[in-house]
């Protein structure tokens, strides 16, 4: 499962792998549920999750609830891109608790611990290209 997390004040966003033992504080938690941010690995910090997506890629819905598969007639929000005025259509979303199909739970910094943002923010190091 993977841990992403924006910072408001910056607009920077970085992602974690949060680790299997550490899988088990998440499940059962809802969307707009405040969590402790030491389960990705960001002691002090307080995280408010924002979204969630499943392994197949379908975006959550805060207004479906538990952790089912469905396909409610929307217009716009999570699962629509670009709507036109008045369309709506049918659109396979998942609920809105943490379950073991969840891949990905995006989540903004809303208390900030003592590590500063810079060294979570780090760019990743490019390998070295072999020279031929």
């Amino acid at each position: 499962m993977k841990l992403v997390f924006s910072d408001p004040k910056t607009g920077k966003t970085a992602q974690v792998d949060v680790p299997k033992d550490m899988e088990g504080l998440l499940l059962g938690r809802q969307m707009n549920e405040v969590v402790d941010g030491s389960v990705g690995g960001l002691a002090g910090f307080k995280l408010r999750i924002t979204g969630l997506s499943d392994s197949a890629g379908s975006p959550s819905r805060p207004e479906v609830d538990g952790t089912r598969k469905a396909k409610p007639l929307i217009s716009n929000g999570p699962g629509m891109k670009h709507p036109k005025k008045g369309f709506r259509s049918r659109r396979s979303v998942r609920g809105n608790v943490i379950s073991t199909d969840t891949a990905q739970v995006n989540t903004v910094i809303i208390e900030y611990g003592a590590k500063p943002l810079e060294e979570l923010f780090k760019p990743k190091e490019k390998k070295a290209e072999a020279a031929a």
